[in-house]
């Protein structure tokens, strides 16, 4: 209760800082407050999901963006109460059936990118790492312990390349379930042979691999850097195209 309360006084000091831009910024922060804190009702979900945010997505990417994000809306809304095991289900089928893989250089042109949820939403597209990410965020929205979660950096032994893929641990000491997009069952780790894990990370930190997926927290890594510079631009609600990342 403490570490809230001291959050929402840091975010209220924000607020009062850059007043100017609090409506802008308004809904953003809210779908942050909603991942870290709570599992969202739909009210406070059509605060997110608001006219200005559909006028702002179809000004930027298209119609088409318009109806994944609704689509996007009804899973985060109509799953609420579902065990977890049905959230990761369903929030890994609707990733990997509405987003076609397309990578960064392609889409961003940039070698690397890692697009906020609703970027990867707006295009429609995105490489593993976009995967991943939303279907972090969007599970994280619905109740689940973000403890639970990890992005994961594995090596793809089929096509022998570097990957990422988002685990779930049911207990810390289980074997943790793969949400990959390269293969769209939710499997084990441990029935994954064509994976090789590296190191994996969520919002508390970096872990190296080791047996099952677990292992030694690190700090100062490119994924982290790359994490919190996502985090920036989700609080900073920005909406990317090809044209404004170059």
């Amino acid at each position: 209760m403490l570490l809230l309360v001291r959050l929402l006084i840091y975010l209220l000091g924000i607020f009062i800082w850059n007043a100017g831009s609090v409506l802008k910024n308004f809904n953003t922060l809210l779908w942050l407050l909603l991942i870290m804190f709570a599992c969202p009702s739909s009210s406070e979900l059509d605060d997110f999901f608001s006219d200005s945010f559909y006028q702002k997505l179809t000004a930027t990417y298209g119609d088409s963006a318009n109806s994944r994000a609704k689509r996007w809306r009804d899973v985060l809304v109509d799953n609420q109460s579902d065990s977890d095991w049905s959230k990761i289900r369903k929030v890994n089928h609707f990733f990997n059936k509405n987003i076609a893989y397309q990578d960064d250089l392609q889409l961003w042109g940039k070698k690397d990118y890692w697009a906020s949820p609703v970027e990867t939403i707006g295009r429609g597209k995105g490489d593993c790492e976009d995967y991943a990410i939303a279907k972090y965020f969007s599970l994280t929205s619905l109740g689940v312990d973000e403890n639970k979660l990890r992005l994961m950096y594995v090596r793809q032994l089929t096509v022998n390349q570097p990957h990422m893929v988002l685990i779930y641990f049911e207990n810390p000491k289980d074997v943790p379930f793969v949400l990959d997009n390269f293969n769209p069952k939710v499997l084990p780790a441990s029935k994954r042979r064509d994976l090789k894990p590296i190191y994996s990370f969520n919002a508390q930190g970096l872990w190296m691999a080791k047996a099952k997926g677990l292992g030694r927290k690190v700090k100062n890594s490119r994924g982290v850097s790359a994490w919190n510079n996502l985090v920036q631009r989700i609080e900073e609600g920005e909406m990317q195209t090809l044209a404004s990342v170059k």
